[in-house]
C-alpha cells in the first residue's frame, strides 16, 4: 500500500478543502437507487453471492476515483492511497449482532470473491465487533441494512468531523415496475468530494451493474 501526501499549496482544490475543514467542517449523505435486475440473474446462474458481488463493485468505484481515497493517516499528513480494500460486515444470527471484517481489494472479481468466502469463513462465528488483528489502515467501511428498502440514510459521525473517507450501506433490494432496485447510501466529506464526485460514484456503480458480464467472465 502506498500512501501519497498532498502538496495542500500545489492542489487544485485547496479552497474547498480550506473552506469544508476549517470553516463549515461539514459531511452530507445521499441515496440513490441502483437497477441490480441483470446483476442478480447472472449471479443466480453463475451461484454467486449477491453481497460480495456488491461490496466489489463499490470497492472498484472507489478504486477508480481519489476523492474517494483522500485522507489523513496516523501522521496527520492529508494524502492519496494509492488502493483501498474494503471493510464490510457479517450478521450473526445467533446474538442479532456483527463484526467488521475486511478483504483485500483485487480488479479480479474472482481473486476478491476467494478473499471474501476465507474471511467470513474465518470469522462467522468470532462475535466481536473488530475480530481481525491485521486490518490495513487503507480500508473504507460498507455495511447492509437487507432488512429495509430505505430511501434515505444518513449517518452522524462526532468528534472532530476530520473523516474524510466516504461510508457505503446498502439497503434491501425491491421489485418495481419489472426492475429489481438496491438503495445505496454513501456517506461523502464535503473538504474532498462535492455532489458531483457522488453522481460520479452512483453512476460508477449502475455501469459495473450494467455490464456486470464482463467481470464476472472470469468464473
Amino acid at each position: 500500500m502506498k500512501f501519497q501526501p498532498i502538496e495542500l499549496e500545489k492542489w487544485s482544490r485547496k479552497p474547498y478543502f480550506e473552506h469544508y475543514v476549517d470553516r463549515v467542517r461539514c459531511t452530507y449523505s445521499m441515496t440513490a437507487n441502483i437497477d441490480i435486475t441483470l446483476l442478480r440473474e447472472e449471479l443466480k446462474r453463475k451461484g454467486v453471492k449477491l453481497y460480495p458481488a456488491l461490496i466489489y463493485m463499490i470497492a472498484t468505484a472507489v478504486n477508480r476515483h481519489p476523492e474517494f481515497r483522500t485522507c489523513f493517516d496516523s501522521e496527520g499528513r492529508l494524502g492519496i492511497w494509492e488502493t483501498m480494500s474494503p471493510s464490510f460486515t457479517i450478521f450473526h444470527e445467533e446474538n442479532n449482532t456483527f463484526s467488521s471484517v475486511w478483504a483485500p481489494y483485487s480488479g479480479a472479481f474472482s481473486t476478491f470473491y476467494d478473499s471474501w468466502q476465507r474471511q467470513v469463513e474465518k470469522y462467522k462465528d468470532t462475535k466481536q465487533l473488530f475480530p481481525c488483528t491485521d486490518e490495513p489502515p487503507n480500508t473504507f467501511p460498507i455495511s447492509s441494512i437487507p432488512w429495509v428498502h430505505f430511501t434515505g440514510f444518513n449517518l452522524n459521525i462526532y468528534g472532530e468531523g476530520t473523516y474524510l473517507l466516504p461510508i457505503f450501506t446498502m439497503g434491501k433490494y425491491d421489485w418495481q415496475n419489472d426492475k429489481l432496485w438496491l438503495p445505496v447510501s454513501a456517506q461523502f466529506h464535503h473538504a474532498v468530494c462535492d455532489g458531483y464526485h457522488a453522481g460520479v460514484l452512483f453512476k460508477a456503480l449502475q455501469e459495473l451493474a450494467s455490464d456486470c458480464g464482463s467481470w464476472l467472465a472470469g468464473l
